[in-house]
């Protein structure tokens, strides 16, 4: 029954990882641009990345839980 509602934040945070590992392999690896900018355009997406990750893991518990809706508590 939950493995259907799970479908959805499975997909966004894949296609959000592969976009924010993209983009900083690609600032990482470009020539031309100084290093500062390589470090911020590398390290920013990461830490984004990072994020998904933990906001992923919280909508799976809170699927698994039964509290799908978070409106219900106010």
């Amino acid at each position: 029954m939950h493995k259907k509602k799970m479908i959805a934040p499975i997909v966004i945070t894949a296609i959000f990882l592969l976009y924010f590992i993209g983009f900083a392999l690609l600032c990482a690896f470009v020539d031309g641009i100084p290093l500062l900018v390589k470090l911020l355009g590398s390290v920013i997406p990461l830490i984004l990345a990072g994020v998904c990750i933990y906001v992923f893991t919280e909508r799976i518990k809170e699927i698994r839980s039964g509290e799908e809706d978070d409106l219900s508590k106010y």
